[in-house]
């Protein structure tokens, strides 16, 4: 692999990821704005988000197929390209049922993504430096979130023309992807026979497939509780005004950045599944102090600290990837990761319900423990420093689980 590829992979990547980002962060923000325009309830506004995230699971298994089969390059331009056009789109939508269905199509683009170039990184990055290297593509997911909090605070009330700009920005990357990336090398090379979504269930892979998805599951729907939730809480609970909000939850996402770029040279020290467990913990201990900080001083503190542990979706990124080996590589991670975030989609839903029933606060501690015991499961998966060995069809399917 020629230095450069790598160099334009990473580049690349980040700039694909953090549109990725942007788009679905807007939700979360303009929420409060959303809302009050059709007169939705908390259960309903949980409920546009769930329908985000269950377009992303459904991702899990068609894009991941798509990638194994047809090209990493290929699912990373289609994926782009549908969150974008469907993102666009909301700028006209009616109403509360066509956003829904509208936010259900863009969530199988985004997706897409995350499986896409985590395995354009694994594929093109060496074993010593993948970490990192991964941490840093999928650190543009705060980024996107910085990004987001700048424009909201901006734009909103007006969240129409927000989502229109967001949608059709998604240009820059496709016209960056369309030029500069080749398809991966080791993808070319490892292609033979059509690659099946069963592989991945396989006796060899079974149980890294169903504990990868476990865990990034309990995860996934902690983090989006609480992250989907948070400016709503800051706002209603706190009586923080919204300009406010957006300053919080940009300085929230910069301690982000920080977290994913300082645990992605930790995982390549310590190995990604005792970084994995490093991160959930944190993220688990913090969260609940964020919580019941006193004041704004202490919340603008506690945010960066609390979101520097959610690093791991940027260790994911390379853990996911050497979970598996190259011929069903972007259905692996991407099915472990993506359902993950199916199982998701139901915690904005849970949270909100929730909350009318016992407080948003209470709700936010609540998803830190199922935070926790998604670290606790990291557990029983392999510390692995070096990619899967490479087994051939027949051995998936008589190997037992390592």
């Amino acid at each position: 692999m020629r230095p450069s590829v790598k160099w334009v992979v990473l580049t690349g990547a980040f700039v694909a990821y953090m549109f990725d980002a942007l788009e679905i962060l807007l939700l979360s923000l303009s929420l409060p704005d959303i809302r009050a325009e059709f007169g939705l309830t908390a259960t309903q506004g949980g409920l546009l988000a769930t329908a985000t995230l269950l377009g992303i699971g459904v991702s899990s298994v068609t894009v991941g197929w798509l990638a194994d089969n047809y090209g990493r390059k290929r699912a990373l331009l289609l994926s782009l390209a549908v969150f974008g056009v469907f993102t666009a789109a909301l700028a006209a939508v009616p109403n509360f049922e066509v956003f829904l269905m509208l936010r259900f199509v863009a969530g199988l683009g985004l997706g897409g993504v995350w499986g896409a170039v985590s395995t354009y990184v694994v594929e093109t990055w060496p074993a010593a430096q993948r970490g990192r290297a991964a941490a840093f593509v999928l650190s543009s997911f705060p980024a996107g979130g910085a990004v987001a909090a700048v424009l909201t605070g901006a734009l909103l009330p007006n969240w129409r023309l927000l989502f229109f700009l967001a949608g059709i920005g998604v240009i820059v990357p496709l016209v960056i992807v369309t030029l500069f990336f080749a398809e991966s090398a080791e993808w070319v090379e490892q292609k033979s026979t059509p690659v099946t979504v069963a592989e991945i269930f396989s006796p060899a892979l079974r149980q890294r497939t169903l504990l990868g998805t476990t865990v990034a599951g309990l995860a996934l729907f902690g983090w989006w509780g609480a992250s989907t939730w948070l400016p709503t809480y800051l706002h209603t609970d706190r009586g923080i005004p919204t300009a406010t909000v957006s300053l919080f939850m940009m300085v929230l996402n910069l301690g982000m950045f920080l977290g994913y770029n300082v645990f992605g040279v930790i995982a390549d020290r310590i190995g990604r599944k005792n970084a994995l467990i490093l991160s959930l913990t944190g993220l688990a201990l913090t969260l609940p102090l964020y919580v019941v900080a006193a004041d704004r001083t202490a919340l603008l503190w506690l945010g960066p600290l609390f979101a520097f542990f959610a690093a791991f979706t940027g260790i994911f990124g390379a853990y996911l990837g050497e979970l598996f080996p190259t011929r069903v590589r972007a259905t692996g991670a991407g099915f472990c990761f993506n359902v993950g975030r199916g199982i998701a989609a139901f915690a904005p839903l849970t949270l909100g319900a929730l909350a009318s029933a016992a407080g948003l606060g209470t709700g936010l501690v609540v998803c830190a423990g199922i935070i926790l015991c998604s670290a606790f499961v990291m557990i029983l998966l392999p510390n692995l420093h070096n990619p899967a060995p490479i087994p051939t069809r027949s051995a998936l399917a008589t190997e037992g689980a390592s």
